[in-house]
Parts: structure tokens; C-alpha cells; sequence
């Protein structure tokens, strides 16, 4: 795949074509809060996956509406004391799949969460958790749904799911609540800088090629899947494309980036067809900490760092968790 986007020193300096509403932490606070007046009721129940070495725990906590979503949470059978905790989101399509997909950072000495992702979980891992809401007409796929008002906007449900499952892994007796860290790759990226961005009391957020930044740029820019559904929702519904992109504002990675002064490791791919690497630019510029760092892999697409960037977490994290 050659270089498409921005030259390098462009991409460094980027900050991306996204406008802040004015109203956005007002509508973040409400929508927690609706979320909070329903008890987390948080539920860990002993799993057999058929490892000797990790305790599996099969979570089911209140997110969104009070609507049941399914995690895990990995411990290290062998541990002294709370454990610093890894809460983990999924890519586009994925659901929380097997527990012995996610040991990386159990055998770290980390406990992790793994939240699945609601009405998702059928494209390549599967997923346990229903969206019972329904939708306007949208396009197939999930990024049209709801999408003509934040209110009814798919990741709103998704981004207060995630937030709810930081409170869900710290109620667990054997995670330190003042240790918690958030990562994913691609939709858990983006997921991942929502919901560091709405908790706001994490010790360290890790989005790899993070999804779901600078909208305006990226629907009119990758021909790949998943931002093309939202330009071919459009080319159907032509009349709705200021109400869809003034929607699509208040769940862009770029805005919630701008006050998260989270300590804070991003990746990106300079040859990546999903996720423009302007996109994850314009995120990372924006985000408020002083103490962040990005690490880009320049021949390579969406698969962005893979194992190269597994390490380079471990090796970040291990000094502020």
C-alpha cells in the first residue's frame, strides 16, 4: 500500500477538522449520570477455561439503560495483594471471544477486563452481550445507528458501557481501584480514549490505531470499511449530512481527547486504509497531557505494530501502574 495521506511532518502537526460543541461535557455529565442512577450491580462468577495458571471470572455488570454487558476479568492465580488492572475493548465487529485470547497481560502480573461490546461479536470473535435498543433506518453495520441524533447514537450506548466497566473492574476486591489502565486497537482505541476521557482518574491510556477519530476527515478519505458506511448512509439520505456530522461530534476521539491529561501511548500506522493515520494524529496532538508518546509504524496498514507494539507497552506501562 504506498503513502496516501499526509506527508510525516504534515501528520505531526495535524490537528484534524473536527468543531467541539459547546454543550459536549454537558451532555457526557447527563448521560453518566442517567447511567450511574441504575446500580452497577456487578456480578463475577467463577469460569472454567481450562487454564491452570490464570482465575477466570465471567462479569456481568449494568452499562447503558441498566442493559446487561458480559467481561471477563483474567487474574494471575499467583498473586500477592490488589492488582494493578488493564481494562480492555475490542475492535470493530469483535466481542469479548475466549479467555485464553486475552493472557497477555495476566501473564504480565496485570489482571485485565475485557469488555465485550454490545450487538457486536459476530464478525471474527464472538460476542455474549445484546443491544436492546433499536434504530432509525441505517445503514448495515453499526456505525448509522442512532446516528441523526447524540442522543440515540449507537456509541453513546457503547462509550457509557465502557466507562460503567472501569467501575466494574475496580469494585473486584483483588484490583487496586487507584491502578487502572485502558487500551484496545482500532474501535477499542477509540473506545479507549472515550472512556479514559470520561472517567478521568486513570493512571495510563494505550489506544492502538485507534478508530473513531476526526470524523469529517476520515469518511471522506478511506474507502475502507467501517467509515464508508456512514458516507454511504449519505449518499442515500442527502439532506441529513449536517444533522450526521454535528452527531457525530460529540463521539469523536479528537474532542475527547482535548481535556484528558492522562498519561498517555498511542500507535499508528502510516500505511493503514482503515484508520487514516491523520485521523489518530489529530487525537493525539489534541490530547491534553504533557506525558505522552506515539509510536508509528510507517510500512504498515491497519495491522499497525502488532507484537512490536504488545512490547512497547509492557515496557511503557510497567513504570506508572
Amino acid at each position: 500500500m504506498p503513502l496516501y495521506d499526509l506527508s510525516i511532518a504534515e501528520l505531526r502537526a495535524y490537528r484534524g477538522e473536527v468543531t467541539r460543541p459547546g454543550d459536549f461535557d454537558a451532555f457526557w455529565a447527563g448521560t453518566l449520570a442517567e447511567a450511574r442512577a441504575v446500580p452497577l450491580d456487578a456480578r463475577f462468577e467463577p469460569f472454567d477455561a481450562g487454564l491452570k495458571i490464570v482465575e477466570v471470572l465471567d462479569v456481568t455488570f449494568a452499562g447503558f439503560g441498566g442493559h446487561p454487558v458480559k467481561a471477563w476479568l483474567i487474574l494471575p492465580r499467583q498473586r500477592a495483594g490488589k492488582l494493578p488492572c488493564v481494562v480492555k475493548f475490542i475492535g470493530y465487529g469483535g466481542g469479548r471471544g475466549f479467555p485464553h485470547e486475552h493472557l497477555l497481560w495476566p501473564a504480565a502480573g496485570y489482571a485485565v477486563f475485557v469488555m465485550d461490546t454490545r450487538g457486536q461479536g459476530s464478525s471474527w470473535s464472538k460476542g455474549d452481550t445484546a443491544d436492546p435498543v433499536g434504530s432509525d433506518p441505517a445503514h448495515p453495520g453499526f456505525m448509522t445507528r442512532g446516528i441523526l441524533s447524540p442522543e440515540t447514537y449507537y456509541y453513546r450506548r457503547v462509550f457509557t458501557d465502557a466507562v460503567r466497566a472501569i467501575e466494574a473492574a475496580r469494585s473486584h476486591d483483588a484490583v487496586d481501584a487507584a491502578r487502572i489502565a485502558v487500551t484496545g486497537g482500532s474501535q477499542g482505541g477509540g473506545i479507549s480514549i472515550a472512556a479514559s476521557s470520561l472517567d478521568g482518574s486513570l493512571k495510563a491510556l494505550m489506544p492502538d490505531v485507534p478508530f473513531l477519530c476526526d470524523f469529517p476527515r476520515a469518511v471522506g478519505l478511506t474507502p475502507r470499511d467501517p467509515f464508508p458506511e456512514i458516507s454511504r448512509f449519505l449518499a442515500v439520505h442527502r439532506d441529513k449530512v449536517e444533522r450526521v456530522f454535528a452527531t457525530l461530534a460529540y463521539f469523536d476521539g479528537v474532542n475527547f481527547a482535548s481535556t484528558d491529561a492522562t498519561p498517555a501511548l498511542y500507535s499508528v500506522a502510516i500505511m493503514d486504509t482503515i484508520c487514516p493515520p491523520s485521523t489518530i494524529f489529530a487525537a493525539y496532538n489534541a490530547h491534553a497531557g504533557t506525558e505522552k508518546a506515539i509510536r508509528e509504524y510507517g510500512f504498515n496498514d491497519h495491522e499497525g505494530g502488532g507484537a512490536f507494539q504488545d512490547r512497547a507497552q509492557l515496557d511503557w506501562l510497567s513504570s506508572r501502574i
